[in-house]
């Protein structure tokens, strides 16, 4: 373990602050496109507006406990497993955080992610596989990489990008399937089109833009897990053994969670489908590699 001063120094890493600033910038910018397409279109611009702030005060307020709900996940009592709270609360004071809380998901699938609105509120969870699957060292590893994204704060990143995707997501379904036809005959010339289009270019490049900021964070919590706990190895020991048993669960224990994919330590996807080509995290064999860089470092500065 290292001190918390020297973890600091670290772990900072500008270029996570950089692109989580650019992400949000862009997708903020791509909204406002997308709003007004909307309103171009046809649509009464007090409900656009009403609509739009209803959705992101809905999404930032009650994001946690949905996506929690959505994985079948639940909070620990603060005598339920012990173990798991001991280590959380070992490496979150480590981190410089408050207790975050712990909760659980009763799937053989191993796996873990962290969701929450900051520093002060936010749950890291993990599954039943994962206790059954990692030691000590490696479940401590595995539980510091969460406590990263939470301490660098890129979960509410993630939570407030998502947002905007969503809703593009969900408007261009609308169009694709009800837009068409006489409907977009009683519009001004080609609103309609214009937000069909609109709302397709802000599903894609909110995708591609969530897909830059979620590899590159992995990356960084990676390296912070590895520093807090200073074993970058126990990680890599993890990482491999989560993603030799994801590739042996059913598809549909998959299926349940991968709406979550982006915020699970490993994606729940077979490596093999077309999801995986499109992966919101880097390769596992290039996470070993920075970690086995990473243990050499820090033994050279021991």
């Amino acid at each position: 373990m290292y001190s918390v001063r020297r973890i600091e120094k670290w772990v900072h890493d500008p270029g996570l602050t950089t692109r989580m600033v650019l992400v949000l910038g862009g997708l903020v910018l791509l909204y406002v496109v997308f709003l007004t397409a909307m309103i171009w279109s046809g649509v009464d611009a007090v409900t656009v507006l009403v609509v739009a702030v209803t959705f992101a005060v809905f999404q930032l307020l009650l994001a946690e406990p949905l996506a929690l709900r959505s994985v079948g996940a639940r909070i620990l009592q603060p005598d339920e497993l012990p173990r798991v709270q001991d280590l959380v609360e070992r490496v979150a004071a480590l981190a410089g955080i408050p207790r975050v809380r712990v909760g659980l998901i009763e799937t053989p699938m191993p796996n873990a992610f962290a969701i929450g609105r900051g520093i002060r509120s936010s749950t890291v969870v993990v599954t039943r596989g994962l206790l059954e699957l990692l030691g000590d060292e490696e479940l401590e590893a595995v539980l510091a990489h969460e406590i990263a994204h939470v301490r660098n704060r890129d979960v509410l990143v993630m939570t407030i990008a998502g947002f905007f995707v969503v809703v593009a997501q969900l408007v261009f379904r609308m169009l694709l399937w009800g837009g068409s036809g006489r409907s977009s005959r009683d519009r001004r010339g080609g609103g309609l089109a214009l937000a069909f289009l609109v709302s397709l270019v802000v599903w894609v490049v909110g995708q591609l833009l969530l897909l830059a900021l979620s590899r590159y964070r992995e990356y960084v919590a990676d390296r912070m897990a590895g520093i807090l706990t200073g074993r970058p190895l126990a990680l890599a020991s993890a990482l491999l053994k989560i993603s030799g048993q994801i590739s042996r669960i059913p598809s549909r224990d998959l299926r349940e969670v991968e709406e979550m994919a982006a915020f699970f330590i490993i994606p729940p996807v077979r490596t093999e489908s077309l999801l995986a080509l499109l992966s919101t995290h880097p390769p596992v064999a290039e996470r070993v590699r920075r970690l086995e860089q990473l243990q050499r470092q820090l033994e050279g500065l021991a």
